[in-house]
């Protein structure tokens, strides 16, 4: 075996010890959140006016469940960030290392704040803009597989949309893009943002405005961002 073949091999061992790590973290964080998750539960329906119902028995664990691996998975992000930061750190430069350590904690807080404008402004706006429509004509009745997917399904799509920003500043410091490509191509991406938030809400124009215009803002904050970076990337070359 050559010198090639032992360094291929060490990578995949520790990509191996990275992935056992970040599975073990799972596992403690699932644990955790299943222990607390009838709060979580709680916490979530706290503005619901009616009891959720549930069709069998295993809806009940399914939903609890749910509810545990999405909250595990949220509070893994930083944990799974920083173990392959730890794999590809070797192959950075100091300065490097330094600048893309500090993405983790903006990666996940940048997330938090997507779930945040899911569930906090576009959840109840939509969710109340429907239960409308039937009032008068329905009895309204939500089971809790249902609510929480709907829930899911709104809220998400924002967590990952929401990260565009700092994806953007990453792929320029790469020199994979920059600011000019970026604003040669804003007419096709204003069209997919608007796809995208047209197939994660409800036909009505109201929440397609809700969900376009931050995603457009968002979009718009990236394309300046990448100015910036551009800008310093630049001054740093010629010096």
């Amino acid at each position: 075996m050559d010198g090639k073949e032992l360094h291929i091999l060490g990578h995949l061992e520790e990509l191996r010890a990275r992935i056992i790590k970040t599975v073990i973290a799972f596992i403690v964080i699932f644990i955790i959140m299943f222990i607390y998750v009838q709060d979580i539960y709680y916490w979530l329906i706290r503005d619901l006016d009616q009891k959720l119902a549930v069709l069998g028995p295993g809806d009940i664990v399914w939903v609890y469940m749910m509810i545990t691996a999405v909250f595990s998975v949220a509070a893994l992000i930083p944990v799974a960030a920083y173990q392959i930061w730890k794999f590809v750190a070797p192959a950075l430069k100091p300065e490097e290392r330094r600048v893309t350590l500090w993405f983790i904690p903006f990666l996940f807080l940048l997330f938090l704040c997507g779930i945040g404008f899911g569930y906090f402004v576009l959840f109840p706006t939509v969710l109340g803009f429907l239960t409308s429509l039937s009032q008068g004509q329905f009895e309204t009745m939500f089971t809790a597989g249902e609510y929480f997917r709907f829930m899911l399904n709104l809220t998400l799509p924002f967590g990952l949309l929401f990260e565009m920003p700092l994806l953007v500043i990453f792929l320029t410091r790469l020199g994979i893009v920059n600011p000019m490509r970026l604003a040669k191509v804003r007419k096709l991406s204003y069209f997919i943002l608007i796809v995208v938030s047209i197939l994660v809400t409800p036909p009505d124009f109201m929440s397609d405005i809700l969900v376009t215009v931050p995603l457009l803002v968002l979009y718009e904050l990236s394309v300046t961002l990448s100015k910036i970076v551009y800008r310093k990337k630049l001054l740093k070359e010629a010096v």
